[in-house]
């Protein structure tokens, strides 16, 4: 099976999705780039029943190499992330608080340190219809210089150089807008100012156990 190991990643991704609530029955899609191809969820089939050979793999200007199933009506979006990015993973989400905060700003207010992972500020796509080709220009322009980007009235799109990474982010930007949202709910939040934010993002991109050489 082409990019079996791929795919079955892809599987693993829903299923964390799925269980950590982010993702319910069919919404959101994932995908994952390995060299020319990706590896992408399929249109319409719940996670549960999904399997690593129901996962499809297009080539970068979307042709069908190994699909069994039709690909995800934002496969337009994943394609475009590719092309403009160097990302290789892709999760697009409709998470609760994520969506919310979608609706109420344009741009993830500086409520904690954790938006200088993202790049900040995390933008606000404007909306376009889902599936189009606006939605994914609107995308790629809200990632620019940026891992993670809220699409207004829709959802989030997080990026990474792998599942792993892309995953976890789209944890870290849900918690974000679960954060916002509460302090939001009980009176006006305490903001950080922008150049605590950059200097944040860099403590960031080295945090945590390096690996050995």
């Amino acid at each position: 099976m082409l990019l079996g190991h791929t795919r079955q990643e892809i599987v693993d991704v829903c299923r964390r999705l799925t269980a950590a609530g982010l993702v319910v029955g069919t919404a959101g899609n994932v995908s994952a780039r390995d060299g020319e191809l990706v590896a992408v969820t399929p249109s319409g089939l719940d996670y549960a029943k999904l399997s690593a050979e129901l996962v499809g793999v297009h080539r970068l200007d979307g042709t069908p190499v190994e699909a069994p199933l039709r690909p995800t009506s934002e496969l337009p979006m994943h394609l475009a992330v590719y092309a403009s990015t160097d990302a290789d993973a892709v999760v697009h989400t409709h998470s609760v608080a994520a969506t919310a905060v979608s609706t109420l700003v344009d741009e993830l207010p500086p409520i904690h340190y954790y938006v200088g992972m993202f790049g900040a500020p995390v933008a606000v796509a404007p909306y376009a219809t889902y599936g189009s080709r606006d939605l994914a220009q609107h995308v790629v322009k809200a990632l620019r210089g940026r891992t993670g980007c809220l699409l207004a009235n829709h959802g989030a799109v997080t990026i990474g150089p792998d599942l792993a990474v892309a995953y976890d982010r789209t944890c870290q930007l849900e918690w974000l807008c679960e954060v916002y949202l509460r302090a939001s709910a009980v009176g006006q939040p305490r903001l950080l100012p922008a150049a605590e934010i950059a200097w944040a993002a860099e403590k960031l991109a080295d945090y945590g156990q390096r690996r050995p050489q």
